[in-house]
């Protein structure tokens, strides 16, 4: 599904051959790593990762999360709706070339747009 992916060079990425091949060891995806202080080359990713960073501050840990608690927050931060996607989210567009049975498959809904919350505080009072 993933062809390309775009990444820095943080340590969740120091093996490329895991992320490129699957467990056949067949390629599945290609890896390309950006230039350090180069947010400009991973375009849009970089919105997404302010985002991110809403919700964990640098040096969080993930340690202590589940899967359904990273499900829901992939789902908000994707439900936001973006200018440069003519005012749709991501998840809509998704939707549209994937289909709902792959977006169940991953874990992720779409939330409505008044309900879409943006920091892991305003998630907790929910």
């Amino acid at each position: 599904m993933f062809e390309l992916i775009l990444t820095d060079n943080g340590s969740e990425f120091s093996n490329p051959t895991a992320i490129e091949n699957d467990a056949l060891n067949q390629p599945r995806s290609r890896l390309f790593y950006c230039d350090p202080a180069a947010s400009y080359q991973k375009g849009a990713c970089e919105n997404n990762h302010e985002m991110l960073r809403r919700f964990f501050p640098k040096a969080s840990s993930f340690d202590d999360l589940t899967q359904e608690q990273l499900n829901l927050i992939s789902s908000h931060i994707n439900s936001y709706k973006r200018k440069r996607l003519n005012n749709h989210s991501p998840i809509e567009l998704f939707s549209l070339l994937f289909g709902n049975e792959t977006l169940d498959k991953l874990g992720v809904v779409q939330i409505a747009p008044e309900n879409v919350c943006l920091s892991l505080h305003g998630l907790k009072n929910k």
